[in-house]
């Protein structure tokens, strides 16, 4: 069977929409709890491209991801970075619907204007096609992340002001530098010492 192009997803909004999520709050930044999501088979593509960040730390039972030439397993805890217009396909098992925990963070590019992660976002190569490898989690470094995503969960669920977005930036920012530490523990970097 031929995969039919991908569908392409420009807005965080247009993606709750598809996925049967009530309308974000924000609407350049949303965290979305995985079990929340409205799963038809029939309905849903398999493949898609968005327009803005994606962040995900997930469980999924009964379907793989493909991105890039890797294909994924989310039995475990993994946690996954996608830049926008890269594309990314689910592929199901036969006559299964997918269960899937754990929460997905959207951000367009329009959240990191103004804001010192506009341009220090591109240091970080895991959101690159060519250097991305799926990063299982152990419980600690989970519980981490899941801090730092309640921290933003609680800040845009309050009264927004003129702080919020450097704020949130911030959590992001701390966030992406917990996932750098966690990928070098899969590729050692020699750091040079300065004990004397």
């Amino acid at each position: 069977m031929k995969n039919k192009a991908p569908l392409h997803i420009k807005t965080i909004s247009e993606f709750h929409k598809l996925r049967g999520l009530p309308k974000p709050e924000h609407p350049l930044i949303s965290v979305v709890d995985y079990e929340l999501i409205n799963y038809d088979q029939n309905r849903h593509p398999d493949s898609w491209s968005l327009d803005f960040y994606c962040i995900s730390l997930k469980r999924t039972t009964n379907a793989k991801i493909k991105y890039g030439q890797q294909q994924y397993d989310f039995d475990n805890g993994v946690l996954f970075f996608m830049a926008p217009g890269q594309v990314f396909r689910i592929t199901h098992e036969a006559g299964l619907v997918p269960e899937h925990t754990g929460w997905i963070l959207l951000i367009h590019p329009d959240f990191f204007w103004n804001t010192a992660l506009a341009k220090a976002i591109k240091k970080f190569e895991f959101f690159d096609y060519c250097v991305n490898e799926a990063l299982f989690l152990s419980g600690r470094e989970e519980e981490i992340l899941n801090n730092i995503i309640q921290n933003i969960v609680r800040e845009y669920h309050s009264n927004i002001d003129e702080f919020s977005q450097d704020i949130v930036a911030t959590q992001i920012e701390t966030l992406l530098n917990y996932s750098q530490r966690y990928y070098r523990r899969i590729t050692p970097v020699k750091f040079r010492q300065s004990f004397n």
